[in-house]
């Protein structure tokens, strides 16, 4: 049996809006096994997918709807297989919350191109298999720390329109219809070498990441239809100014509280996601390094509606708080303790 693990992760930090992403410790497992004895399977294209963990009354299990399957079959194609080899099965074992800003379907694809370089016995390796990651999910910041590990920012090279709207290549599941994927019976277009370009940041030893998760989804499609299409010079300026201390200060150690909470505000994305997500403001504002000693900054992760606290220490603390202010909204929440994923992605026979 083959394992390929692939941890959840969180877009922004703040003022690095699609463009920094932290690789956290929740792994998405699949586990892939493929019976020899078997040469002609009647399954459809080959592939048997079983499912456990969040979303299990809902995520699909055909192998052309599935986001992990449906990706692994566009690298299949890419490279002339048409089809899983027979049988192949294959088993998801899913805790990252789905529809929560931690990267679940940045996650999926992650996995699903390691599938498919896995059973096609392609050979590719990770940044290539990046290449593939974001000819499906557009945004590098989740699939690149997913896929790399550790905290990185990264850039995406402009695509040429025409192939980026072929009906072969599937869409992740955060973007509007249709999804993509489809087996036209034409080749479909290969992602061009290195359309995804990305660096890996230092971290300090001593930084841990406090996941508030919130009982309710928030869809990536809505939380940036709420997004301006036009900024203020002003308000690029308050996120870049920010964005070029922040990338160093998580580095250094001990870390610098003032520093980093300050360096983690932002004016492109929060202060417009407020209406998706009821106390946003008031978690944002009141949970600070004078109010509680160890938190390091505080920010949305990715889309929400998940919180994510950056401390050192004093987490119930700070958790507590956290979940007190939703409380008073009506909102239960889970809070889980995470630490970055410095491996990222990663295959293991087992």
């Amino acid at each position: 049996m083959i394992s390929i693990k692939v941890p959840c992760s969180s877009a922004n930090i703040g003022p690095g809006f699609d463009v920094v992403g932290l690789s956290l410790s929740i792994w998405l497992e699949v586990q892939v096994t493929i019976d020899t004895s078997i040469t002609k399977s009647t399954t459809p294209l080959n592939c048997v997918i079983t499912y456990e963990g969040d979303g299990a009354d809902h995520v699909p299990l055909d192998a052309d709807a599935n986001l992990v399957t449906r990706t692994a079959l566009y690298v299949l194609r890419c490279h002339d297989h048409r089809a899983f080899p027979p049988e192949t099965r294959v088993h998801i074992i899913n805790p990252i919350p789905l529809g929560r800003g931690l990267g679940s379907s940045g996650a999926a694809v992650v996995a699903g191109v390691m599938l498919g370089n896995v059973v096609g016995k392609l050979g590719l390796s990770k940044d290539r298999m990046l290449d593939f990651c974001l000819m499906i999910e557009r945004h590098p910041d989740n699939v690149t720390a997913a896929m790399i590990g550790g905290f990185v920012g990264s850039y995406l090279r402009e695509l040429d329109p025409v192939d980026m709207e072929r009906k072969e290549i599937p869409l992740a599941e955060v973007l509007p219809e249709p999804a993509g994927g489809i087996d036209t019976g034409v080749k479909p277009p290969q992602p061009p070498q290195g359309i995804g370009h990305y660096i890996r940041f230092g971290w300090a030893k001593e930084i841990k990441a406090i996941a508030i998760i919130p009982n309710f989804e928030v869809s990536t499609a809505s939380a940036r239809a709420v997004l301006p299409q036009e900024y203020s010079k002003q308000d690029l300026i308050f996120n870049l100014q920010r964005l070029a201390v922040l990338t160093t200060a998580l580095t250094r150690s001990p870390p610098n509280a003032e520093l980093i909470f300050q360096a983690m505000q932002d004016k492109v994305h929060q202060p417009y996601r407020k209406t998706l997500i009821p106390g946003l403001p008031e978690i944002l504002a009141s949970v600070t390094p004078q109010s509680h000693p160890g938190l390091l900054g505080i920010c949305l992760s990715g889309a929400g509606p998940t919180i994510l606290a950056l401390a050192t220490h004093n987490f119930d603390h700070i958790a507590e708080e956290i979940l007190a202010r939703f409380s008073q909204e009506g909102i239960q929440c889970d809070w889980k303790v995470l630490e970055p994923a410095y491996e990222g992605a990663t295959v293991a026979q087992i």
